[in-house]
Order: structure tokens, then sequence, then C-alpha cells
């Protein structure tokens, strides 16, 4: 927030744009680098992704889908494939892991690496309307 704003106007700076652009890809290299987190980057990622999906900044929106679509792709080939692995199948799943990894490590380097060299600006929101008072029911 700029504390010389006096209009009650709200800013986004460009470097939390960035940041916020780079987090799935990040999450999603983390996870893949380190075998017990797919799984819970997986219900984490979908915050994540509601989060920034719709942020002020459409790149943002933009760069967040693309990150999800990497990691969704290649979680939603694994765990339906792995379902069919025999019990003992621990090459199996070391393969598939490694699979994910040479996908999403890659990919998602190259996308945060984009996102860094991309002109990021600060985003200037305008203050809420007086008039559009959030309704409380009755009951509360």
């Amino acid at each position: 927030m700029d504390p010389d704003r006096q209009d009650g106007a709200r800013v986004i700076k460009a470097a939390s744009s960035r940041f916020a652009a780079m987090q799935m890809d990040i999450g999603n290299i983390v996870s893949m680098l380190l075998p017990p987190l797919p799984l819970l980057w997986f219900g984490a990622s979908m915050l994540v992704y509601a989060m920034h999906r719709h942020h002020p900044d459409p790149r943002v929106g933009e760069y967040t889908r693309w990150a999800g679509y990497r990691f969704y792709a290649v979680m939603g080939l694994i765990i339906p494939v792995g379902t069919f692995f025999p019990g003992d199948a621990k090459i199996a799943w070391l393969v598939a892991w490694i699979v994910g990894i040479l996908v999403i490590v890659p990919w998602s380097a190259w996308s945060i690496l984009r996102a860094r060299r991309e002109d990021w600006h600060d985003i200037v929101l305008p203050p809420p309307e007086e008039d559009a008072a959030e309704e409380v029911p009755e009951h509360v």
C-alpha cells in the first residue's frame, strides 16, 4: 500500500503481481522434487489457483491457469494409471514420478523465467463505493 494515497485507492505493487504469477509454478516444482508432496500440493494448489485466477492483473490469471493445466494434466494421468500398477510396483511409481519431474520442472522453470522477464506495473484499484455497503441479513 502506498501511504501517500489519500483517496482510499489501493495499490497492488508490480513485485506482488509478479510473485503471484509465479506461485503456482514454484509450488509445482517443489511438490514434484519432494516425493510425498504432489498429493498434498494437489489440494493446496486449488487454493492458490482460486486466489490468483481472477487477479486484477489478467496476466497473473494466465500464468496460474497454464501452471494448473500442466500440474493437473500430469497428476490426472499418473493417479488413474497408477491405480492399475501391481501391488509391489516401486519401479512403476518411480518411473511415473520421474516422468512427472521431466514434464513439470522444466516447463514451470521456463514459465517462472518468463514471468520474471515480463514488464510488470503497479495496479491502482479504485476505492470501494460508499453506497455499496455489504448487506447483513437481519438474523445475524
